[in-house]
């Protein structure tokens, strides 16, 4: 097997523990070991010096929707054919992995198979691209989040979200996205600031549904995913078992207690760089303050810091990322996500990085050999021009990532 060497680099191992200046040595597609600088010299293929650069564990997007690029609405949503789509799509997985993110844990796509085609091919060979958990369809409830349907206007075929009502149907459309090859599945637990019709503090599907949906994929081995911003739903989701829980604005003590005590077997994103960017850079995009107030932003935002301060303080695995894709958040800028958490949730450089890297890691592979540099781990690593701990940003342009490993081969 092909021994790759990294030299002098300084280490941040994604295990919590402080950088050091040490060499790396891949074989194969793992990491053979980690050592000292002052350690004997190994024998390697190829030898990259590392020296006054940065060496890290490569990210994930936590909330990644490959198949929503530079849209708008659920109109631009729907609109490209499925031929075109998936192009869209595997363009969009490039363009995360150019920018460092090596793993995209899939929350949803506009058409069931988009992801599922686009991690085949990546998985073959034959297209760059991260690493990917490919996400269902959004399962939503009559006149939930997704619901584009109306008595006079029929749509839910052309809508990116399925509809179903009850226990039994979900079972059904889980099972369907499972034969179709999903590794993750969608639920609409809550509404959403986009749909008046379904505000973000109602709970259309019920903890039964929900239910139904984590036993059904679960059996199948498969995650599943909720978008719960009420309280009910964040609390729904942890009753019913779900893996990751996606925004979580707003929560009581019952819940926030319900979470800590979940905290080894959920994962959570805050999605805060959508909001970030409709309140503060809205206009630019055509958004009117007076829409994104309209649409209670500034309160979903302050909701969101006051929730995951504290669930940071409680320990809860956060993951970056979310909701990338639309004009006003566009694809390939996940990394801005960094410093959200340290502006918005309190989080110190180092320890958004893990959410990034570890945390990320531990989501995509339950298998635990994913998001740290350590000996026999898979090696998909960063190698950065600069110090990210010092100025987050770095991670935001890709001229800045000297080299990128994914599975042990250099891209």
């Amino acid at each position: 097997m092909k021994k790759t060497l990294i030299t002098n680099a300084t280490i941040f191992d994604g295990t919590g523990s402080s950088p050091f200046i040490g060499n790396l040595l891949v074989e194969g597609n793992r990491i053979k070991s980690v050592t000292a600088t002052d350690q004997p010299s190994m024998d390697a293929d190829e030898v990259i010096d590392g020296s006054d650069k940065f060496l890290m564990p490569g990210m994930t997007e936590g909330h990644a929707h490959l198949s929503f690029d530079a849209f708008t609405c659920t109109e631009d949503l729907i609109a490209p054919s499925p031929e075109e789509h998936v192009f869209l799509t595997a363009r969009v997985a490039k363009k995360l992995l150019d920018q460092g993110f090596t793993s995209a844990y899939g929350a949803s796509e506009a058409k069931l198979r988009l992801g599922i085609a686009v991690r085949n091919e990546v998985d073959a060979g034959r297209l760059p691209g991260p690493r990917i958990r490919a996400g269902s369809v959004e399962i939503t409830v009559t006149g939930g989040l997704g619901d584009e349907s109306r008595l006079h206007n029929k749509r839910v075929a052309e809508a990116p979200a399925a509809v179903v009502d009850g226990p039994e149907e979900m079972r059904k459309f889980v099972r369907i996205c499972c034969r179709e090859g999903c590794d993750n599945i969608k639920l609409d637990a809550s509404g959403d600031p986009f749909y008046p019709h379904a505000p973000a503090m109602a709970t259309p599907m019920s903890l039964e549904e929900m239910q139904m949906a984590v036993n059904t994929a679960h059996s199948f081995g498969k995650m599943v995913n909720t978008h719960a911003r009420s309280i009910e739903s964040v609390r729904n989701s942890v009753l019913a078992g779900v893996d990751m829980i996606y925004h979580a604005e707003y929560t009581d003590e019952e819940t926030l207690d319900l979470l800590e005590a979940a905290k080894d077997r959920i994962f959570i994103a805050p999605t805060m760089g959508l909001f970030h960017t409709m309140f503060h850079d809205g206009e630019a995009h055509g958004l009117p303050r007076a829409v994104v107030e309209a649409m209670g932003i500034a309160e979903l935002m302050e909701a969101s810091v006051k929730t995951h301060t504290e669930l940071r303080k409680r320990g809860i695995r956060h993951l970056i990322g979310g909701d990338y894709g639309f004009t006003w958040n566009m694809q390939g800028t996940q990394a801005r996500d960094l410093q959200y958490f340290v502006d918005y949730y309190g989080y110190t450089p180092a320890e958004a990085l893990l959410c990034a890297t570890r945390n990320g890691g531990l989501a995509m592979r339950k298998e635990g050999d994913l998001g740290t540099l350590e000996a026999g781990m898979l090696a998909d690593m960063l190698l950065v021009d600069g110090d990210p701990l010092q100025d987050l940003g770095i991670l935001t342009d890709k001229k800045r990532l000297s080299m990128i490993m994914k599975d042990g081969e250099l891209y």
